[in-house]
Parts: C-alpha cells; sequence; structure tokens
C-alpha cells in the first residue's frame, strides 16, 4: 500500500488477548519502521483485557519496564476502510533490543510452531470460519439490532436466511470491500443460528497469513458496525440463552512438492493424519483456556449447544470437536471446532498446530473415532468446565509446555489470573461492557 499521501498511519503488534497495542504517527515516519524506530515497552504485550499492567510481572518494575522494538511483519501496510480519514495500519511484532524475537509475542509463538513443520520440508495451509454477532449495544444490556429495512428489532433466528444477510446489505457490501481492500480472502456470508448472528469463511492461506487475516478482519468487523448504527461482537456467548460464536479452524499440510500429506487417497486419510488427530486430542483439555480465553467463553462450552466438550474425533461429524469433512482426498484436512470467536487467532494457531505435530513426532495413535451425537458419548476426556481449571491446567501440562514459549504460559497464566479477580469485583451484569468490543 503507497503511504505517500497519507498524513498519519497506525502501528500495532498482537497481545495475548488479541487487541491491538501501538502508536498513531505522522505517515513519513514509515520509511523508518524496519530500522528499529518503533519503541514500545515489551510489558505492553502483556497488559490485561482491561489494558493495566500485570501485578508482579517480571516484565514491569523488575526490568524497570524496558522497551522493545517493533518490527512491521511480512504482511506490510493495510488500510483501514472503518475510519473516515484515509489511512494504513503497519502490523508489527515485538523484539528484543538486539532484534531477538520476544517471545511473550504471540505472533512469535506461532511462527516458532510453523517453524519445525518448516524444517520437515512442510507448509501448514490453514482457513478459519469467523462467527460474530450484530447487536445494539447503547442501553444497559446487549440487545438484538433494529433491522435496517423495517426499521424493528431483530427478533427470530435465521439459519441461512437470504432475507437476513440482505437486510444488512449496506453493512456486508461495505464488509466485503473492505476486506478486498485490506486483502483478506472473505467467502461466503450465512446467517446463523443466533439473533443478529452471521459467520463469514476467510479462504486457505499460509498459517501465519491466515492468523493475520483472522485478526485484521476482527477489526474491520467492528470497526464497520459502528459505521452503521450498531455494534459487532466476537464474544462467545453475547446472550446467555441463545448461540455462541465460535471460530473453526480447517488446515492440511503440504509436502515440498506440494503434496497434500494427509491425503493417502482414501477417505480414511493418512497415518500422519491420524497421527495429527492424536495430538490434537492429547492436548486438548489442557488447551482449553486458549479455545476459551475469558469468563464468558464457559458459557459456551456447555453440552447440547453446538459448542464441543468433549476430546473427540469424527468423519464427518459436526458434533465432535475434531471433523475431517469428506470430499476429494486431495483436499483432506482436519477441522477444529473448539475454540470461540473471542480466541486470539495466533495463539489458536500455534497450539492446535503444535499438538498436531507433537502427535506426528511421537506417532500417537488417536481413540476409534465416534458416531452419532458426541454428547451421548460416554467417558470422553473433558475440557476444563470453568475458568479457573483451564488457567491451572493450561500452567502445568507437558504438552503445552512442548507447543508455547515459556515466557508466553507464565505471561498468559498471570494475564487470566488478573482478569478473573478484577471480573469477579465487577458486577456480573457490566462483563459484557468490557468484552463486547475486546474480544
Amino acid at each position: 500500500m503507497d503511504l505517500t499521501d497519507l498524513a498519519t498511519i497506525r502501528i500495532a503488534a498482537c497481545d495475548l488477548n488479541g487487541q491491538m497495542r501501538g502508536k498513531r504517527m505522522p505517515a513519513d515516519m514509515a520509511d523508518k519502521l524496519d530500522q528499529g524506530s518503533a519503541r514500545m515497552p515489551v510489558s505492553t504485550m502483556n497488559v490485561d483485557l482491561f489494558g493495566c499492567d500485570i501485578e508482579d510481572s517480571p516484565l514491569v518494575f523488575e526490568t524497570g519496564d524496558a522497551d522493545g522494538i517493533l518490527l512491521p511483519t511480512e504482511r506490510g501496510a493495510v488500510p483501514m476502510p472503518w475510519l473516515p480519514t484515509e489511512t494504513a495500519l503497519v502490523p508489527m511484532v515485538m523484539h528484543a533490543d538486539d532484534q531477538a524475537p520476544f517471545m511473550g509475542d504471540p505472533r512469535h509463538a506461532l511462527a516458532d510452531v510453523l517453524g519445525r513443520y518448516a524444517k520437515r520440508g512442510w507448509t501448514v495451509v490453514a482457513a478459519t470460519e469467523m462467527e460474530f454477532t450484530l447487536l445494539d449495544a447503547s442501553g444497559t444490556s446487549p440487545q438484538p439490532p433494529l433491522n435496517p429495512v423495517s426499521g424493528r428489532r431483530v427478533k427470530n433466528e435465521a439459519v441461512l436466511s437470504v432475507g437476513q444477510l440482505d437486510a444488512f446489505d449496506a453493512f456486508f457490501t461495505d464488509l466485503y470491500d473492505g476486506a478486498a481492500q485490506m486483502g483478506i480472502p472473505a467467502q461466503a456470508a450465512i446467517s446463523e443460528a443466533g439473533l443478529g448472528q452471521y459467520e463469514i469463511n476467510l479462504n486457505h492461506q499460509e498459517a501465519m497469513r491466515c492468523a493475520d487475516d483472522a485478526w485484521l478482519f476482527k477489526a474491520l468487523v467492528r470497526g464497520l458496525a459502528r459505521k452503521h448504527d450498531c455494534a459487532a461482537t466476537f464474544m462467545a456467548k453475547p446472550y446467555p440463552d441463545d448461540a455462541g460464536n465460535g471460530m473453526h479452524v480447517h488446515f492440511s499440510v503440504l509436502d515440498s512438492d506440494g503434496n497434500n500429506v494427509f491425503d493417502d487417497g482414501t477417505e480414511r486419510g493418512s497415518d500422519l493424519l491420524l497421527q495429527a488427530v492424536a495430538g490434537c486430542i492429547a492436548a486438548m483439555p489442557a488447551s482449553t483456556l486458549i479455545f476459551a480465553p475469558h469468563g464468558n467463553s464457559y458459557q459456551r462450552l456447555v453440552p447440547g449447544a453446538h459448542a464441543p466438550t468433549g476430546a473427540a474425533w469424527a468423519y464427518e461429524n459436526r458434533t465432535a470437536a475434531i471433523r475431517i469433512p469428506g470430499g476429494s482426498p486431495k483436499a483432506r484436512r482436519i477441522e477444529h471446532r473448539v475454540a470461540g470467536g473471542d480466541t486470539n487467532p495466533y495463539l489458536i494457531l500455534a497450539t492446535l498446530l503444535g499438538a498436531a505435530l507433537i502427535g506426528i513426532e511421537d506417532e500417537m495413535t488417536p481413540p476409534d473415532p465416534i458416531s452419532g451425537n458426541a454428547y451421548d458419548v460416554p467417558d470422553l476426556p473433558h475440557l476444563a468446565p470453568d475458568w479457573a481449571t483451564a488457567i491451572d491446567r493450561f500452567e502445568t501440562d507437558p504438552l503445552i509446555a512442548r507447543i508455547l514459549p515459556p515466557m508466553l504460559i507464565q505471561n498468559l497464566v498471570m494475564t487470566k489470573r488478573q482478569e478473573m479477580q478484577r471480573f469477579d469485583d465487577l458486577d456480573p451484569d457490566q462483563h459484557w461492557l468490557t468484552l463486547l468490543e475486546t474480544v
């Protein structure tokens, strides 16, 4: 993107909660960014959801709250179509003063995992299904949005309703235009099961590009919703008694010749596919904190609510946590269906891809695939039932320690325990105000 005619730009890196942390600066400073001219405290990558420092964090007083260096990612500058003034965002990633990667940055965590695949001569290709909810946030509690055509509040679920999509045509037209400008490959949009709930699929890309797309797409959706007099949220559970938002991830692995290593020419899939599934199943209970990073997330993870609660896999079965879709064997892939829409795209991809690689490295054997309703299958390993349990499991699990950097694990645990305490001190009826447009 040409920045010469712009007055200002934004630079931002992704913190542990998926928030953009960075600066606004004159556009003429952009040509110095790759020289390390942009500095920011490394502790910024480890603030809580409220934007506050983590108490007793070694990144703050113990080290003098030292600066790190922000360097541009390979993504390059992208427009920000939701702002009234033409400007651009330059995605950044945090480094130490010697330009070594700061391993508390979630993007570096994903890069580290992808590097392990690259050592085998493999490339990971991934795609996401992004669910979000449009709503009216002008009152004391979230409400369904007003239908732009009728002017009346949306009252009914409208699964796969073209009419529901068309009622919000102006928003979706701007959304697709904005995605194209930002280089985000938005595919089919559907009206989902919840009030004002929609899903847009982002097409398969190299895995880092996929995570970048998901991170940027969230900002685009939230920003454009405000331009259309409503709000958009990726909260896992915007309404207690309505459908929750998920973020399903599809991935496959290509060898150096571009062949899908999960394809053996049959519906079964290769041994590598089954080993990858086994790794994902083994790591799933301890990974719950990544899939469900907020207190609200656990309102979605309940039996019978279309969100998996047990670690199971199956062929062509959407009740299972891991689904192997049908179709051509050349497109054989894993669909990981656990994460909520409120997850950090870099951390979810790092965690599930890291787990899959452990399954391959250890030549794990998965349990038998299930059939029928996964909620009726007895004796499955279960996801953590609540936020506190998820934090504890994540902190000490040996598989998590093989997937993510020790610094990131420590920082995330400290962040989540502080957030849990802060939410406990708030009126539960006010939690949504903090979560609405942050997660």
